[in-house]
């Protein structure tokens, strides 16, 4: 599990007031927050997790380097009666990486996770800027995650994914594109590969992570990993549970098909045992009826002979009298 110092960004602009995500955007924000910092704790008892906003009246942090979850829960609260302005991202991400900086356990690494529900403005919607914070971020080694939903998903195809590509390392940086939908934003957020890692999945069976979440059409079995890894995991140990099966059923098939002709050799040596056995029985059972029948005529034979006998005695003993 990942030993990580994490800081949200969360957006609180006008646009969370819309309730196109369930119950409002920034009620479902709030919600995946907390399923973040709850993950992050429990994946690792030493991680610790930070919030700030950065719209309303400028960026600020609100929470440090935190394991309570009673901490987050009530900067959200305050959050909630805050909500305007635009978002300014870059200098939301420069406060963020200042405040890791000063993190207590140097031997945590440094991640930043940004909520995106509105269109990008000022340098945060000029890539070449962005690119720039980007590379000083990946310097630093400071693995930048971003969650785009609601109008934030009209950026995700050029700024945000071109910030990404620029800041990951080994594959340590993420794009998420939720789209509204019957799904929570924290479900979604949950089995991404955001989290995959603290939830003990490997990266390399999530596919390609560090795509927008949107369309099917490019990925593996048309699944999008980043909204429905679960399903995509499911998929692959299918597929390759199917090739195991079939490599060893050829690879039994080989040995009992040179064992065949031996087989067969050996089941007609039995048969023809069997039937000699059979045929052995049957002779003797002949030769027995073959005596008994003998026998029988052997016994008639000799009462004839005795009764004879007796008759010729008996007529002989009469001569003599007379």
């Amino acid at each position: 599990m990942p030993l990580e110092a994490t800081m949200m960004i969360i957006d609180n602009s006008e646009y969370m007031r819309n309730g196109d995500y369930i119950p409002s955007r920034f009620e479902a924000q709030s919600d995946a927050v907390k399923t973040i910092f709850q993950t992050k704790i429990d994946s690792n008892p030493e991680n610790t997790v930070g919030v700030m906003t950065m719209a309303s009246k400028g960026p600020e942090v609100l929470v440090t380097h935190s394991k309570d979850i009673g901490q987050i829960i009530k900067a959200l609260h305050v959050t909630s009666s805050k909500i305007g302005g635009s978002i300014d991202i870059p200098t939301a991400i420069n406060i963020a990486q200042l405040a890791l900086k000063h993190r207590e356990n140097k031997n945590l690494r440094q991640r930043i996770i940004v909520f995106v529900g509105s269109p990008l403005q000022g340098q945060g919607a000029d890539e070449r800027e962005m690119v720039k914070l980007a590379k000083r971020l990946k310097k630093n080694n400071v693995a930048v995650d971003f969650i785009a939903f609601g109008d934030g998903i009209e950026e995700e195809t050029n700024v945000l994914k071109a910030f990404v590509d620029n800041t990951t390392n080994s594959d340590n940086s993420h794009l998420v594109s939720v789209p509204p939908g019957t799904h929570l934003l924290s479900d979604v957020i949950i089995s991404s590969s955001i989290l995959s890692e603290d939830r003990g999945i490997p990266p390399e069976a999530m596919g390609d992570v560090g795509a927008s979440g949107s369309g099917g059409a490019n990925f593996e079995f048309g699944v999008d990993p980043s909204l429905d890894p679960e399903l995509a995991l499911a998929l692959r140990m299918s597929m390759e549970e199917e090739q195991a099966r079939q490599a060893a059923e050829e690879q039994t098939r080989q040995p009992a098909t040179d064992a065949t002709p031996q087989a067969e050799s050996a089941g007609a040596d039995k048969d023809e045992e069997a039937m000699l056995a059979q045929a052995l029985a049957m002779s003797e059972r002949n030769d027995v009826d073959m005596g008994e029948e003998q026998d029988e005529d052997m016994d008639e034979e000799e009462a004839i002979a005795r009764a004879i006998q007796m008759s010729m005695k008996q007529e002989e003993k009469e001569q003599g009298g007379q």
